[in-house]
């Protein structure tokens, strides 16, 4: 094989891709992971295979770039970055506009607005998703929800809202469009993610029962972006979130890495769809570069705090307003690169039993998907289990299962972190029940030997469209806690 073997070379094929040589492969591997990482972050709109002084000029041609009024910053350092996702349907024909169920509404609106905090040594990285409707003073047009800063102002204007209501110097501005986002899910082979609780839209037919599932960009959209479960726009968070986690962890994957088509495809379909400031503009591979180590377990996800989930303004909206005190001091943690998570050794505390609360429920049993297992050596306990629950209202759609350890004495609710409200609702339902926060994807019911049955419980549910309860302090999760466990 010649030098000239050994380069890039463009167009060497009948599709005009990328081929690399075998003496280059593992250095264009290399680098593809870094700017890989960076990519998922924002929901994988940034993407390279890693032949720097190549896809430099590359990216450069095909990336958009907007005067956003950021700060900028230093190549090191700590840094926030502002995500927006952006519903623009302008450019749609109008057989896509009917397959994504979008309405053929001219104009553009911001649909997900993320602030990204990469840590000073840029070793760990946090996303704090914003509701949409938060209720927030807009520079120069009054209280507004805080979507509407992009559609009154474009990127200058959303940059200053984010700006004064978190209170963080806004260092740098990505967006990304509705087709970006389904051409990335799908360049990359599609994503996993896993419903604990049914998931039924009538405005986009799209259906889902509880369970895990492989999807395609278009299913994928759909799911980040329904808002068709008890808890709606807090609930499509928590999804939105697990989208981004599922795709930083397809993206991080070695069948991604070496897979020549994949990488390309990746490579095309998100620089494409990119919208970000100038300063980002000319360097965006050496900042995906920078974070070339960042695994899952660095990603943490949070959720700013809510003081009221239900509010409704003076022209009749309904919207949520921020807790004041605990959104700043959550900002302020993310500023000094404090961790949300808390350390691995403190997980002791939290399985310890305890006694089932007696709040007022909020989540009737309809809207929750039960797992059932038994904890004991009594043959059929756990299908009894599952029937007075069936009969109780709850979802059981799994056979039952088997613990390892078959010596449960009392019966123990378990659930994921963000899920209490459904959990008590179960534990309510089986008197005697412990509830046990838990790394599972669900609501879990471990029977133990001293069951006596399941019974129907009262539900006040909230009134339609609002949430059953403000989302109260912050609940932060890793990337790797937020992928779907086998």
């Amino acid at each position: 094989m010649s030098d000239d073997d050994s380069a890039v070379r463009v167009g060497g094929d009948a599709y005009g891709g990328v081929r690399l040589s075998a003496r280059r492969s593992r250095r264009a591997r290399s680098g593809a992971r870094a700017v890989l990482v960076g990519a998922a972050l924002s929901s994988l709109v940034l993407a390279g295979s890693g032949v720097s002084w190549f896809l430099s000029s590359y990216a450069a041609g095909q990336i958009k770039s907007v005067d956003a009024g950021t700060a900028g910053s230093d190549a090191r350092g700590a840094m926030n970055i502002l995500l927006v996702g952006v519903d623009k349907r302008d450019n749609l024909t109008r057989r896509q506009q009917n397959l994504l169920h979008l309405g053929r509404e001219v104009g553009q609106r911001s649909d997900t607005i993320m602030v990204i905090h990469l840590s000073e040594d840029h070793s760990k990285v946090t996303v704090v998703s914003l509701p949409r409707d938060s209720w927030v003073d807009i520079p120069g047009k009054g209280l507004h929800k805080i979507n509407s800063a992009y559609s009154l102002g474009g990127a200058p204007l959303a940059v200053r809202t984010v700006r004064n209501a978190t209170g963080m110097t806004i260092h740098h501005y990505v967006e990304v469009n509705v087709l970006g986002f389904i051409n990335v899910v799908d360049a990359i082979g599609g994503v996993e993610i896993c419903t604990p609780v049914a998931i039924n839209d009538d405005k986009t037919k799209f259906s889902l029962q509880p369970g895990t599932y492989e999807l395609d960009g278009i299913k994928a959209l759909f799911y980040a972006r329904t808002r068709a479960t008890a808890r709606s726009d807090l609930d499509r968070i928590d999804r939105q979130q697990q989208v981004i986690s599922a795709l930083l962890q397809r993206a991080l994957s070695g069948g991604t890495l070496a897979n020549p088509a994949k990488l390309t495809g990746l490579v095309g379909s998100a620089l494409k769809t990119l919208t970000v400031d100038k300063a980002l503009a000319k360097d965006l591979l050496g900042l995906a570069d920078q974070l070339k180590d960042v695994s899952t377990d660095d990603v943490t996800f949070a959720t700013v705090p809510l003081a009221d989930v239900d509010y409704r303004t003076p022209t009749g909206e309904s919207a949520v307003l921020w807790d004041k005190t605990a959104a700043r001091d959550l900002f302020r943690r993310i500023d000094a690169d404090e961790p949300l998570v808390k350390p691995a050794a403190t997980a002791k505390a939290s399985t310890t039993p305890k006694p089932a609360p007696s709040p007022s429920l909020s989540v009737p049993p309809s809207r929750i998907a039960v797992r059932v297992v038994n904890g004991t050596a009594v043959t059929g306990l756990g299908a009894r289990a599952k029937a007075d629950l069936i009969e109780a209202g709850f979802q059981v759609p799994e056979p039952p299962g088997d613990t390892s350890r078959r010596t449960y004495e009392k019966t123990v609710v378990r659930y994921p972190a963000g899920r209490e409200d459904s959990a008590r609702t179960v534990a309510a339902a089986i008197p005697g029940s412990e509830l046990r926060q838990a790394e599972v994807t669900g609501v879990e019911v471990i029977v133990g030997r001293s069951y006596d049955g399941a019974k129907k419980v009262t539900v006040k549910e909230a009134s339609p469209g609002a949430s059953p309860s403000p989302s109260g302090p912050p609940v932060a999760k890793t990337a790797t806690q937020n992928i779907c466990k086998k």
